[in-house]
């Protein structure tokens, strides 16, 4: 394990607010319609339990359960507050789409315990390590020693079979970026807008190490007072290590509040692993009015000071760039996929082909802009990344570019992402 390098918040984030003083923050949505979450001792909140709908709709039915929101690509939980005990540890199960947790809060938010969204660690041949809610799986271990049987990690850094198998989610050091073992370029950016997790790591073709998965992200928005005394890790998961089973890489942590209080061991979004062999660390972003708090994070966080009574921004404001898989093999995409590899069959079935055409829609997206498509199969092979190409301009107010790629076709599941270099 890393050692993590202590972070004082109060040195880092800014002045200290004067005694007495009162920080305030409106964050949208927080209308309490879940009720308090309380915990005690150890629990699994059940993504899957959501309701889908748009983020913002009133929940009072359901309340606990919270809202799934396939646009915004988030579970939304809206608590009047929260409070995690000491020596009690919150995890998550999946939604089917893998989506990130967001928590909009009216009032405070205590965390004495652990709250945890790290990816798993590696699993054997077939199966997938399964990420933190929000981040992707580990690639498959080959079922007997040859190459050609594993697969490359899921998500946009998801790491390469053969020389590259671990998860690069976002940051890297000189340490290891110049040793060829992390997966592709970083993606996201410091905001977290949108809230994305990490990728997971390459599976081995000895026949029985999986890349361990990405860890997750969560978004804490709170109007009052967040107070961390606990823990918030969204690790990525380990692999074997070396150059067997790739490790996964950090996720994301957002946190929003009107007054950041609280010490002890704070928060962590990294990945593991050794001179040879290591994923991506993730991403932190802390967004607060006031601050006195003196806990750990790791990496650096990415700090924004807030106005008194501003209005957090939760989401990618209208005119962010934006980017869509429109068609494969001119067959239309779904609005919300959420393709198991088989499980419940897949988003999209193409004829045995060797080559087939993905199109791809961006708005607010510059025409100098790298869009790259990626495949990554299930299981026998690396993944393939694709430079799409302008197929037609549909409009220029707003900006809408459609653009085309090429891409191979393996037989059986694949993956197909997007995405966007801008100049």
């Amino acid at each position: 394990m890393n050692p993590i390098s202590r972070v004082v918040l109060s040195a880092v984030l800014g002045a200290l607010l004067a005694q007495g003083a009162r920080a305030a923050l409106v964050v949208p949505g927080a209308d309490g319609t879940d009720g308090a979450l309380n915990i005690t001792s150890d629990t699994v909140i059940d993504l899957s339990q959501a309701v889908t709908a748009s983020w913002d709709t009133g929940n009072s039915a359901n309340s606990g359960r919270g809202v799934y929101d396939a646009q915004k690509w988030a579970v939304v939980f809206k608590y009047t507050d929260v409070n995690i005990a000491a020596g009690a540890t919150v995890r998550f199960k999946n939604h089917a789409s893998r989506a990130p947790v967001v928590w909009l809060v009216s009032g405070n938010v205590t965390i004495d315990g652990n709250l945890v969204l790290t990816g798993e660690n590696w699993r054997p041949a077939p199966q997938l390590s399964e990420p933190g809610p929000g981040g992707f799986r580990g690639g498959r271990a080959a079922s007997f020693y040859g190459a050609g049987q594993q697969s490359s990690g899921f998500g946009p850094g998801g790491g390469a079979d053969f020389t590259q198998y671990d998860g690069y989610a976002y940051e890297g050091s000189g340490s290891y970026a110049t040793r060829g073992t992390r997966g592709s370029d970083p993606y996201g950016n410091p905001s977290l807008l949108p809230l994305i997790g990490g990728s997971g790591g390459a599976g081995h073709w000895g026949g029985s190490y999986g890349g361990a998965a990405g860890g997750g992200a969560i978004l804490i928005a709170v109007q009052n007072q967040l107070t961390l005394r606990g823990f918030i890790n969204a690790d990525g998961g380990t692999g074997a290590g070396g150059t067997t089973g790739g490790h996964g890489s950090g996720g994301g942590v957002r946190l929003i509040a009107a007054r950041l209080s609280g010490s002890g061991s704070g928060i962590r979004a990294a990945a593991f692993g050794d001179a040879q062999s290591k994923g991506g660390d993730g991403r932190i972003r802390v967004e607060r009015v006031a601050n006195d708090a003196t806990f750990s994070v790791a990496p650096d966080p990415s700090v924004i000071d807030l106005q008194e009574n501003a209005t957090a921004i939760l989401w990618p404001p209208t005119g962010a760039p934006e980017v869509r898989v429109l068609s494969v093999g001119g067959v239309n995409t779904p609005a919300d996929p959420r393709a198991e590899f088989g499980t419940f069959g897949p988003d999209i079935a193409l004829p045995q082909v060797s080559q087939t055409q993905v199109l791809v829609e961006t708005r607010y997206v510059e025409q100098a802009s790298q869009v790259k498509v990626r495949v990554t199969p299930r299981s026998n092979g690396n993944f393939t990344e694709v430079a799409a190409t302008v197929d037609s301009v549909v409009t220029t107010d707003p900006l809408v570019i459609r653009w085309r790629a090429d891409l191979p076709v393996n037989i059986g599941y694949s993956a197909v992402q997007v995405k966007v270099v801008r100049p």
